[in-house]
């Protein structure tokens, strides 16, 4: 599926099947120099259960044109105009990592459109470690490396899929290496730079799920401690022997913790 925003052409997935004006919106929210194939085993429980299914390619990444956006702010408007152009008022937003500060944010300054946030992988701020940076500004593959390394939790290093034969590590890093230029660079200055995740935190006001990998340490749990002193209605869920990338390492209790929260 193709929507316009901003003249710009966007990918997206529905989950297998095509949204439904009289259902409500899920919106997924990739993490960075992703794309909206993290989130398929997600999408197709929820499109086949009562739910309209979108999760995009943010701009600039995978099949959507565009540059990537230069701050959190930016990718949160852009994340409100997309709703608007699919059609819907409001959605239920869904992000990993980076997408859930894009989802924090969209939800303090765009209220009206945020029925419900979920926050894989949560924190207020998410500070990217220099050599990271070095890397991915010279374009090195090491910066994929780091980052597969330090997004997977220790036991996921030695496969445990429940799909025989995903490689989960190969496939991450297969995946950021299919990103266009600069593009993970510009999304770690985006997550670096922003500052806002507190002020946000104490203005949202729909219901957050934080749903945190008891390994991972690129978003520990005391990461989201400031949200949690802030959110005004917040549940939380913790994927045992999951990382930061949990939503691959262990799609069915993301999937079970993210179906509670929606139903509510």
């Amino acid at each position: 599926m193709e929507l316009t925003v901003g003249g710009a052409r966007v990918a997206a997935t529905t989950g297998g099947r095509p949204p439904a004006p009289g259902l409500p919106l899920v919106l997924f929210l990739h993490g960075a120099a992703l794309d909206k194939t993290v989130w398929q085993l997600q999408t197709r429980y929820f499109s086949h259960r009562g739910y309209s299914v979108l999760a995009v390619d943010l701009p600039g990444h995978g099949g959507s044109e565009g540059r990537p956006c230069s701050s959190i702010e930016e990718y949160a408007d852009w994340a409100a105009a997309l709703i608007e152009a699919a059609g819907y008022e409001r959605a239920h937003l869904v992000g990993h990592s980076m997408g859930g500060l894009i989802g924090l944010d969209m939800a303090a300054r765009h209220p009206d459109k945020a029925a419900t946030l979920t926050m894989a992988g949560p924190a207020a701020a998410i500070p990217v470690h220099p050599a990271l940076t070095a890397a991915a500004e010279a374009g090195d593959r090491l910066a994929y490396e780091l980052m597969a390394s330090w997004g997977h939790g220790r036991t996921s290093h030695l496969g445990g899929h429940r799909t025989p034969g995903i490689w989960m590590m190969g496939s991450a890093i297969r995946l950021w290496e299919r990103s266009k230029p600069g593009v993970l660079a510009a999304d770690l200055r985006a997550c670096n730079d922003y500052a806002g995740g507190k002020r946000a935190a104490a203005s949202v006001r729909c219901p957050v799920l934080l749903i945190s990998g008891s390994l991972d340490v690129m978003t520990p749990r005391r990461a989201a401690d400031p949200l949690r002193r802030r959110l005004a209605d917040f549940t939380e869920a913790v994927i045992e022997g999951a990382g930061h990338i949990m939503i691959v390492e262990q799609p069915d209790p993301v999937i079970d913790a993210i179906a509670a929260h929606l139903d509510g």
